[in-house]
């Protein structure tokens, strides 16, 4: 560690018990802090107060979130970014160079990011069996949270995070963007309407051909990474104990003790816009199916498929990164159909429709004038941040932002009721009393 005074405050603060026999935290989830009746107070955000954000796990996927905040720094001049932490030390001081940061504003240990007064957002871009205890120590510390999807790595895990929230008026937003695309807000509207009448199933899903260009989540291993600028051990975390292996450090998706593979990975992006637009609730059960039909290198399926039942609908979920089309996003109600998109990865059509069924077609006319309804919607363009934007904007009026902790909450509920139902190969129903799976 370059910031030693720091490391020393840190030591004498939480215990030199907490800091591993080389100097590197390897805190598992399982020791994560729990939430207390007195969290830590928050800076008071004024109107023309500049964000400051720390970015927790600076891989792949925080490039992007790191990207937005600089630009829009440059651009409105109304967030910063003044720390970053990784456990590997090429990605520390890469996230560095892109941030601007001082060096000892770079951190190894995410608690130490996390208690940094001067800090008001965190943004958590780390693997899913990481999420809980870099989220509930940022939420305790008294930031708001903006974290990756999946949510969390259990639904029990989520259950606390969205609890705590809750209790102490926190603001937390999954970075699922597609909660932020202007399809499912006008989809949410076009049921709330009637157009469809009561919503009976929902359907969507992903496809990717990724085998010939070496297969899915087969993420570069870089030759220079080695236990002694990486630290594995705090990697694993509360996964289960292994030896040094590159593979699933680089490439963790495809492997069970870090990632519930196409269902945290792909599905959070469907099962949340819809249960946005159709309204948040706990499933009643979850059925799962699907294998390793082409890609032998991985533990999860390579194609996978969900039907999660709810109270008087069903969601149907399809997906394979083996095949390149995937399914189509439609709401299916007792008088007509929303088409959305033709599948849940481009979103880049420009209108959706609403089609009645026949016997509703007079119906459908006295209300919109016309047999089918064009809705214009707003294409998802790459390289904007809307999902992020809305974050930034709850911060500052403290409303609840598109993808807030309760309904990310319930869509995880599904998400891990399908990764369970697959494992176990049985029927997952959850329990809305005791909010369990059973």
């Amino acid at each position: 560690m370059t910031q030693s005074t720091t490391r020393r405050d840190f030591i004498r603060t939480v215990g030199a018990s907490a800091v591993a026999a080389a100097g590197t935290i390897a805190t598992p989830a399982s020791a994560a802090p729990r939430p207390v009746s007195t969290p830590a107070k928050s800076r008071v955000l004024g109107a023309n107060d500049r964000i400051n954000v720390g970015f927790v796990g600076c891989g792949g996927r925080m490039n992007s979130h790191i990207t937005h905040v600089m630009t829009r720094n440059k651009g409105k001049g109304d967030v910063q970014a003044v720390a970053v932490n990784d456990i590997w030390e090429k990605r520390k001081q890469l996230a560095r160079e892109k941030t601007g940061v001082d060096e000892k504003s770079v951190y190894h240990d995410y608690r130490e990011l996390v208690a940094r007064p001067d800090i008001d957002a965190i943004v958590i871009s780390s693997p899913d069996h990481w999420h809980y205890a870099h989220a509930m120590a940022a939420l305790e510390a008294g930031k708001d949270v903006y974290l990756e999807k999946p949510m969390t790595y259990t639904v029990d895990e989520a259950r606390k995070i969205a609890e705590y929230v809750k209790a102490n008026g926190r603001i937390l937003q999954v970075g699922s963007q597609y909660t932020s695309l202007d399809h499912f807000h006008k989809a949410k509207k076009a049921i709330e309407d009637g157009l469809i009448g009561e919503v009976v199933w929902a359907s969507g899903g992903f496809g990717r051909n990724s085998t010939k260009r070496g297969n899915e989540w087969n993420y570069k291993i870089d030759p220079e990474a080695n236990p002694s600028n990486l630290d594995w051990k705090a990697f694993l975390g509360n996964a289960p104990k292994r030896d040094w292996d590159p593979a699933r450090y680089f490439r963790w998706r495809k492997y069970w003790d870090y990632s519930g593979g196409i269902a945290t990975d792909l599905f959070y992006h469907t099962v949340s816009p819809i249960l946005m637009a159709v309204g948040p609730e706990f499933p009643l059960r979850v059925t799962a199916s699907g294998g390793i039909y082409v890609q032998k290198d991985r533990e999860v399926p390579d194609t996978f498929f969900m039907n999660v039942d709810y109270s008087d609908w069903t969601m149907q979920l399809a997906c394979s990164v083996t095949s390149g089309k995937g399914a189509p996003l439609v709401f299916h109600g007792s008088q007509g159909t929303i088409m959305v998109a033709e599948d849940s990865e481009g979103f880049q059509n420009t209108e959706m429709v609403v089609i009645p069924d026949r016997d509703y077609k007079d119906d459908f006319m006295k209300k919109t004038g016309s047999e089918e309804l064009r809705i214009p919607v707003q294409p998802f363009v790459r390289g904007e941040h809307p999902h992020m934007d809305n974050f930034l904007e709850a911060m500052r009026t403290r409303q609840k932002p598109n993808l807030d902790a309760d309904l990310g909450y319930k869509a995880m509920a599904a998400i891990a009721g399908g990764v369970t139902a697959y494992r176990k190969g049985k029927v997952v129903g959850f329990d809305a009393k005791s909010e369990k799976l059973t």
